[in-house]
């Protein structure tokens, strides 16, 4: 039974000095992954979001210049409404206000996402595959790096690698 859950938690890390009391390598990672993954899905949130006030401000700049008696139809709700569009113009301006500020929450949030990754970068020493040339600013870091690259004997391919 107890195979069964160290099935990829099984490999020792006798190599490493124990610079991590806390979290395996393989948690730290996926840990990072994870919050990588957060930060994307709010950034394509944000995203469509976008899109939508584009299409609400398309709508808006086309009725602002019809009649306001006219008749227009309006989908609310998965059913198509009869409308003026008198009626109908404050609501998509009162829309795209409100969609506004979600997306302002959510680059908020993506910020303060960032932030959290890159405190987590540091923490754990995170290098991914290919930043290595570009980002050795610390010279304890670049000497990590370049200790690591002559051991390893060039790039790895993977999602991450840990460097403790």
């Amino acid at each position: 039974m107890a195979a069964n859950s160290s099935s990829t938690g099984s490999k020792s890390s006798s190599g490493s000095g124990g610079k991590q009391p806390g979290p395996s390598a393989e948690q730290v990672v996926a840990t990072f992954q994870r919050m990588r993954q957060e930060q994307r899905s709010m950034a394509s949130k944000a995203a469509d979001m976008e899109m939508d006030i584009t299409e609400h401000s398309l709508v808006i700049d086309t009725l602002k210049e019809v009649d306001p008696s006219r008749k227009c139809f309006r989908l609310v709700g998965g059913v198509l409404v009869e409308r003026t569009v008198k009626e109908v113009l404050p609501a998509l301006e009162n829309n795209k206000e409100q969609i506004s500020k979600v997306v302002e929450a959510l680059n908020t949030q993506m910020q303060a996402k960032g932030r959290e990754l890159t405190e987590y970068r540091e923490r754990y020493n995170i290098r991914l595959v290919g930043e290595g040339e570009g980002e050795a600013q610390s010279q304890a870091a670049s000497a990590a790096a370049s200790s690591r690259d002559s051991e390893g004997g060039g790039s790895k391919s993977g999602a991450g690698v840990l460097v403790s």
